[in-house]
């Protein structure tokens, strides 16, 4: 194994100082650092971060591999500067057995460019009708411990309950995607001023808020851990403040295109800006700004969604909901927060691995810790050009875009997945 001497780096904001890298741990810090078997890396003006985790990522296989790979998918992780990535369930077939989660989690391990931890489905095919095999998924090789039928609700307040009770066992999260269907059925976009005035049906906030409140609640009454899957209105933060408040064991995360981009967007009928949840107003994106600094939003998850051209380049109506996000979430973060490195480690790194138990990450580099790190240069400006992403898909809303800050160097367990910009392998 290489050993890598980083020098006059910035350790999450800090005064530059030098890093070593030896066996795949943080082995020294401090300024004036030698190695002479030591590979260089000049970091000047650079930023050192714990390896950012995302907690909600879209990897597609298997089934959808015309989309996206767990290998093209974990390039484009580590490119964003991602030791770990949490893969969603709704793939074809589900996550919902051992041996899917098991097939997911041995394809990350072959591709070796992030940790890649699967998710659970709550219930089989996720049809919401009884409950998967949570036990089976959590004491597999995989070991799971999210649980999550994203992309649909568990709308059944008795299952949601039942599922609560089974994770707390092994001190498992539910992940809710919070939309009550009898609200949103044949929903285009958000519902407000913009829907009304191009004439789409509209997905109303309160679809999501109802949803948060009953679930809180239930996780109160069980005393077991929910997670509340992008967030996206004013409304949620306040029934999340509250429930946080009381204690209730509940974290929440926001995407960064709902820090970004309005609903507005859907003026173009551009289905690149079509999500679920919708894109919303520019007071709930004040909203969601002010809950993750304040700290009611936990994390910052890409809810990375790759479609295929012909699932997105179509009309609006019938194009599939999502876009990607994990090569530009960085730059999002910046973008929205400005340089505040200790803000962004806790959001992007820190917190994402607590809740998700991924032992190894979310750790600010220092002597004896896992290599599991980020190189950043907040100076840079880069343009987003689709065809450039390592994504085998290409629905970016910031195509063409210029974003502060650049990933140059990724390590996984101290070895380099990406080096000066590019991936290693």
């Amino acid at each position: 194994m290489t050993a890598y001497l980083i020098k006059n780096v910035s350790l999450v904001g800090a005064e530059p100082t030098d890093l070593l890298i030896r066996d795949g741990v943080v082995a020294q810090t401090g300024p004036g650092l030698a190695a002479p078997d030591a590979t260089v890396l000049d970091a000047t003006g650079l930023v050192a971060l714990p390896g950012l985790v995302d907690l909600h990522t879209h990897l597609r296989e298997p089934g959808r591999e015309d989309a996206e790979t767990v290998e093209s998918g974990s390039r484009a992780a580590a490119l964003g500067g991602y030791t770990a990535v949490c893969a969603m369930a709704n793939t074809s077939p589900v996550a919902d057995t051992a041996g899917v989660v098991e097939q997911v989690w041995r394809l990350g391990r072959e591709a070796g460019l992030v940790d890649v931890q699967p998710i659970g489905a709550v219930t089989v095919g996720l049809a919401g009708e009884r409950l998967a095999e949570l036990g089976a998924m959590a004491d597999s090789a995989a070991r799971v411990r999210i649980f999550s039928d994203d992309g649909h609700c568990v709308a059944d307040p008795k299952l949601m309950r039942r599922a609560l009770e089974y994770v707390k066992a092994f001190d498992g999260v539910i992940a809710q995607h919070a939309e009550e269907p009898r609200l949103t059925e044949g929903a285009q976009m958000h519902e407000g001023e913009v829907s009304t005035r191009l004439g789409l049906t509209g997905w109303p906030a309160v679809a999501e808020e109802a949803i948060i409140a009953r679930d809180v609640l239930l996780a109160e009454h069980v005393g077991s851990r929910l997670h509340i899957c992008h967030v996206s209105t004013a409304g949620s933060v306040e029934v999340l403040r509250h429930a946080k408040a009381r204690g209730v064991k509940v974290t929440a995360e926001v995407t960064p295109h709902h820090l970004l981009l309005t609903d507005e967007k859907a003026e173009t009928y551009d289905p690149v800006y079509k999500v679920n949840p919708p894109l919303r107003t520019a007071d709930d994106i004040a909203a969601l700004r002010a809950a993750l600094a304040e700290g009611v939003i936990d994390i910052i998850a890409t809810d990375h969604a790759p479609h295929a051209v012909e699932d997105k380049e179509c009309e609006w109506a019938y194009a599939r909901p999502g876009m990607l996000g994990l090569e530009t979430a960085l730059s999002i973060a910046l973008d929205v927060l400005g340089p505040q490195w200790d803000l962004i480690a806790e959001r992007m790194s820190r917190a994402p691995a607590r809740i998700a138990g991924l032992e190894g990450h979310g750790l600010d580099p220092a002597p004896g810790v896992p290599a599991n790190l980020t190189l950043v240069d907040p100076a840079a400006r880069r343009v987003i050009e689709p065809a450039e992403l390592a994504s085998r898909s290409r629905n970016t809303p910031y195509a063409r875009m210029t974003l502060p800050g650049r990933i140059v160097a990724t390590f996984l367990r101290g070895e380099p997945t990406v080096l000066d910009g590019k991936a290693v392998r």
